[in-house]
């Protein structure tokens, strides 16, 4: 791995390692974000070994610093949501920005790595779309089973149906490959059908 790369990788996990949430994997308590970041970089290079840098630094920083903009900065609903969502973004792809350029990288470099954090055209460029399917896979194994606790059949069935038309035909057929619950499983099969 390039000097640079590594760099910018130990840059993002520092600023991860902030996040006073925390949550418990495997007996050891980590940094919320953190977590999510490794989540990330594994499901990335299994699901798409040959992933380049640009998109591997763009997976590793997809929440970095998240806890800074909390949800409830922003109205309830879908509108609230949305705009939440956009501030995000821009925040993940201004500090991730700051870091490849303090690492030393170049303006192509950063641009592409700030289009793929932005999520532009998901569908019409291969790497936008890898990352969008590893953000899904992600959630699926590691978040679904929590966050369906907190919602009701219609709502999470209704969510598995944005998150399943978000993926490449690759991330639908990995999806199913995880393991779930029975109960996850049967809602899964219900939004699909």
């Amino acid at each position: 791995m390039p000097e640079k790369f590594q760099k910018a990788i130990q840059h993002i996990d520092a600023e991860n390692s902030n996040d006073a949430r925390k949550e418990i994997h495997n007996q050891k308590e980590y940094p919320k974000e953190l977590l999510y970041s490794y989540r990330m970089t594994d499901k990335l290079l299994a699901y798409f070994p040959n992933a380049s840098n640009e998109l591997q630094i763009a997976a590793r920083a997809q929440h970095i610093n998240r806890w800074e903009i909390p949800r409830e900065s922003y109205p309830v609903g879908k509108r609230g949501y949305l705009k939440w969502r956009e501030a995000l973004k821009k925040m993940h792809a201004n500090i991730t920005s700051n870091i490849l350029n303090e690492v030393g990288y170049g303006t192509d470099f950063i641009n592409r790595v700030t289009f793929l954090i932005n999520k532009k055209l998901i569908k019409k460029d291969d790497e936008s779309q890898v990352l969008e399917d590893v953000v899904c896979l992600v959630f699926l194994e590691y978040y679904f089973e929590a966050f369906s606790k907190k919602h009701d059949d219609e709502k999470l069935i209704d969510i598995i149906k944005k998150t399943w038309e978000k993926m490449s035909k690759n991330g639908q057929e990995a999806a199913l490959k995880l393991q779930y619950s029975s109960k996850s499983l049967e809602l899964i099969k219900r939004a699909i059908s």
